[in-house]
Protein backbone atom coordinates (compact mmCIF):
# COMPACT_ATOMS: atom_id res chain seq x y z
CA UNK A 1 0.00 0.00 0.00
CA UNK A 2 1.34 3.42 -0.97
CA UNK A 3 0.82 4.95 2.50
CA UNK A 4 3.09 2.25 3.96
CA UNK A 5 5.70 3.11 1.31
CA UNK A 6 5.46 6.75 2.39
CA UNK A 7 6.04 5.79 6.04
CA UNK A 8 9.02 3.59 5.12
CA UNK A 9 10.65 6.23 2.93
CA UNK A 10 10.25 8.83 5.66
CA UNK A 11 11.76 6.51 8.28
CA UNK A 12 14.90 5.99 6.18
CA UNK A 13 14.99 9.67 5.23
CA UNK A 14 14.78 9.41 1.44
CA UNK A 15 13.58 12.97 0.77
CA UNK A 16 13.50 13.13 -3.08
CA UNK A 17 11.99 9.63 -3.42
CA UNK A 18 9.40 10.43 -0.75
CA UNK A 19 8.34 13.64 -2.54
CA UNK A 20 7.78 11.60 -5.73
CA UNK A 21 5.79 8.93 -3.85
CA UNK A 22 3.59 11.63 -2.31
CA UNK A 23 2.89 12.99 -5.83
CA UNK A 24 2.06 9.45 -6.95
CA UNK A 25 -0.34 9.02 -4.00
CA UNK A 26 -2.09 12.26 -4.99
CA UNK A 27 -2.38 10.98 -8.59
CA UNK A 28 -3.96 7.79 -7.22
CA UNK A 29 -6.65 9.89 -5.52
CA UNK A 30 -5.43 10.14 -1.93
CA UNK A 31 -6.16 13.48 -0.26
CA UNK A 32 -3.44 15.36 1.67
CA UNK A 33 -4.97 14.58 5.09
CA UNK A 34 -4.82 10.82 4.33
CA UNK A 35 -1.18 11.10 3.24
CA UNK A 36 -0.21 13.12 6.31
CA UNK A 37 -2.06 11.05 8.90
CA UNK A 38 -1.76 7.60 7.32
CA UNK A 39 1.78 7.92 6.00
CA UNK A 40 3.93 10.79 7.25
CA UNK A 41 2.84 11.03 10.88
CA UNK A 42 2.92 7.24 11.15
CA UNK A 43 6.54 7.29 9.98
CA UNK A 44 7.52 10.12 12.34
CA UNK A 45 5.91 8.22 15.23
CA UNK A 46 8.17 5.25 14.47
CA UNK A 47 11.23 7.53 14.35
CA UNK A 48 10.17 9.15 17.63
CA UNK A 49 9.78 5.77 19.31
CA UNK A 50 13.14 4.51 18.01
CA UNK A 51 14.85 7.74 19.08
CA UNK A 52 13.39 7.36 22.58
CA UNK A 53 14.71 3.78 22.74
CA UNK A 54 18.18 4.80 21.49
CA UNK A 55 17.70 2.73 18.32
CA UNK A 56 18.29 5.78 16.10
CA UNK A 57 20.15 9.02 16.83
CA UNK A 58 20.13 12.72 15.90
CA UNK A 59 21.39 12.25 12.27
CA UNK A 60 18.60 9.76 11.46
CA UNK A 61 15.98 12.04 13.02
CA UNK A 62 17.32 14.97 10.97
CA UNK A 63 17.14 12.89 7.78
CA UNK A 64 13.56 11.88 8.53
CA UNK A 65 12.72 15.51 9.27
CA UNK A 66 14.18 16.64 5.93
CA UNK A 67 12.11 13.96 4.19
CA UNK A 68 8.99 15.14 6.06
CA UNK A 69 9.73 18.70 4.94
CA UNK A 70 10.11 17.63 1.29
CA UNK A 71 6.77 15.79 1.45
CA UNK A 72 5.04 18.76 3.06
CA UNK A 73 6.37 21.07 0.31
CA UNK A 74 4.34 18.97 -2.15
CA UNK A 75 1.23 18.94 0.04
CA UNK A 76 1.15 22.49 1.42
CA UNK A 77 -0.28 24.19 -1.70
CA UNK A 78 -3.14 21.65 -1.69
CA UNK A 79 -4.05 22.00 1.98
CA UNK A 80 -7.20 23.95 2.61
CA UNK A 81 -7.60 25.33 6.11
CA UNK A 82 -9.48 22.71 8.06
CA UNK A 83 -8.04 19.80 6.02
CA UNK A 84 -5.67 18.81 8.79
CA UNK A 85 -6.59 19.81 12.29
CA UNK A 86 -3.86 21.55 14.24
CA UNK A 87 -3.48 20.28 17.78
CA UNK A 88 -2.36 23.64 19.10
CA UNK A 89 0.35 26.28 18.92
CA UNK A 90 3.73 26.02 20.63
CA UNK A 91 6.21 28.88 21.06
CA UNK A 92 9.67 27.34 21.39
CA UNK A 93 13.16 28.70 22.01
CA UNK A 94 16.44 28.29 23.87
CA UNK A 95 16.50 30.43 27.02
CA UNK A 96 18.35 33.71 27.51
CA UNK A 97 22.14 33.34 27.62
CA UNK A 98 22.13 29.96 25.83
CA UNK A 99 23.09 29.51 22.17
CA UNK A 100 22.49 25.75 21.83
CA UNK A 101 19.77 24.71 19.41
CA UNK A 102 20.10 21.09 18.24
CA UNK A 103 17.81 19.75 20.97
CA UNK A 104 15.33 22.57 20.46
CA UNK A 105 15.28 21.98 16.69
CA UNK A 106 14.57 18.27 17.21
CA UNK A 107 11.69 19.07 19.56
CA UNK A 108 10.27 21.56 17.01
CA UNK A 109 10.41 18.88 14.29
CA UNK A 110 8.68 16.31 16.51
CA UNK A 111 5.98 18.80 17.50
CA UNK A 112 5.29 19.69 13.86
CA UNK A 113 5.11 16.02 12.94
CA UNK A 114 2.42 15.58 15.62
CA UNK A 115 0.33 18.36 14.08
CA UNK A 116 1.31 21.37 16.21
CA UNK A 117 1.92 24.82 14.77
CA UNK A 118 5.41 25.75 15.98
CA UNK A 119 6.78 29.26 16.33
CA UNK A 120 10.54 28.99 16.78
CA UNK A 121 12.10 32.05 18.45
CA UNK A 122 15.64 30.70 18.06
CA UNK A 123 18.29 30.98 20.78
CA UNK A 124 19.03 33.44 23.61
CA UNK A 125 15.31 34.18 24.11
CA UNK A 126 14.30 36.60 26.87
CA UNK A 127 11.35 35.63 29.12
CA UNK A 128 9.33 38.63 27.83
CA UNK A 129 9.80 37.49 24.22
CA UNK A 130 8.37 34.02 24.95
CA UNK A 131 5.33 35.39 26.74
CA UNK A 132 4.62 38.31 24.37
CA UNK A 133 4.77 35.94 21.39
CA UNK A 134 2.55 33.37 23.14
CA UNK A 135 -0.10 36.03 23.81
CA UNK A 136 0.13 37.49 20.29
CA UNK A 137 -0.08 34.07 18.60
CA UNK A 138 -2.72 32.72 20.98
CA UNK A 139 -0.36 29.85 21.85
CA UNK A 140 -1.21 26.91 24.11
CA UNK A 141 2.34 26.07 25.20
CA UNK A 142 5.73 27.71 25.69
CA UNK A 143 8.61 25.25 25.33
CA UNK A 144 11.97 26.27 26.86
CA UNK A 145 15.27 24.53 26.20
CA UNK A 146 18.65 24.95 27.93
CA UNK A 147 21.94 23.12 27.71
CA UNK A 148 23.81 24.92 30.48
CA UNK A 149 23.24 24.81 34.24
CA UNK A 150 24.01 28.54 34.29
CA UNK A 151 21.15 29.37 31.87
CA UNK A 152 18.46 26.91 32.92
CA UNK A 153 17.65 29.14 35.90
CA UNK A 154 16.19 31.62 33.36
CA UNK A 155 13.32 29.18 32.85
CA UNK A 156 11.96 30.24 36.26
CA UNK A 157 11.36 33.79 34.98
CA UNK A 158 9.48 32.41 31.95
CA UNK A 159 7.20 30.32 34.18
CA UNK A 160 6.50 33.23 36.53
CA UNK A 161 5.81 35.69 33.70
CA UNK A 162 3.55 33.22 31.83
CA UNK A 163 1.52 32.66 35.00
CA UNK A 164 1.24 36.38 35.64
CA UNK A 165 0.45 37.56 32.10
CA UNK A 166 -1.74 34.66 30.87
CA UNK A 167 -3.33 33.66 34.17
CA UNK A 168 -1.70 30.20 33.77
CA UNK A 169 -3.62 29.58 30.51
CA UNK A 170 -0.38 29.11 28.57
CA UNK A 171 1.44 26.01 29.81
CA UNK A 172 5.25 26.01 30.11
CA UNK A 173 7.23 22.85 29.35
CA UNK A 174 10.98 22.60 29.82
CA UNK A 175 13.84 20.34 28.76
CA UNK A 176 17.55 20.10 27.99
CA UNK A 177 20.58 18.17 29.23
CA UNK A 178 20.89 19.65 32.76
CA UNK A 179 17.12 19.92 33.37
CA UNK A 180 15.36 17.41 35.63
CA UNK A 181 11.86 16.66 36.87
CA UNK A 182 12.76 17.98 40.32
CA UNK A 183 13.91 21.30 38.79
CA UNK A 184 10.61 21.41 36.89
CA UNK A 185 8.69 20.93 40.15
CA UNK A 186 10.88 23.48 41.92
CA UNK A 187 10.15 26.31 39.43
CA UNK A 188 6.48 25.36 38.93
CA UNK A 189 6.66 24.50 35.22
CA UNK A 190 3.79 22.44 33.77
CA UNK A 191 5.94 19.63 32.40
CA UNK A 192 9.43 18.27 31.73
CA UNK A 193 10.61 15.85 29.07
CA UNK A 194 13.97 14.18 28.66
CA UNK A 195 14.01 13.96 24.86
CA UNK A 196 12.32 15.21 21.70
CA UNK A 197 9.90 12.31 21.27
CA UNK A 198 8.77 12.55 24.91
CA UNK A 199 8.38 16.34 24.47
CA UNK A 200 5.89 15.85 21.64
CA UNK A 201 3.90 13.39 23.76
CA UNK A 202 3.98 15.78 26.72
CA UNK A 203 2.66 18.62 24.51
CA UNK A 204 -0.23 16.39 23.41
CA UNK A 205 -1.09 15.69 27.06
CA UNK A 206 -0.90 19.38 27.97
CA UNK A 207 -3.42 20.38 25.28
CA UNK A 208 -5.79 17.43 25.73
Amino acid sequence: MILDEISEQLIIGRAPVLADTVKKALDEGYVPAQIINGGLIKGMDVIGERFKNNEVFVPEVMMAARAMKAAMEVLKPLLKSGDVSEKGTVVIGTVKGDQHDIGKNLVAIMLESKGFRVIDLGVNVAPEKYVETAIKENADIIACSALLTTTMINMKAVVELAKEKTDSKVKVMIGGAPVTQSFCDQIGADGYSEDAAAAAELAERLVS
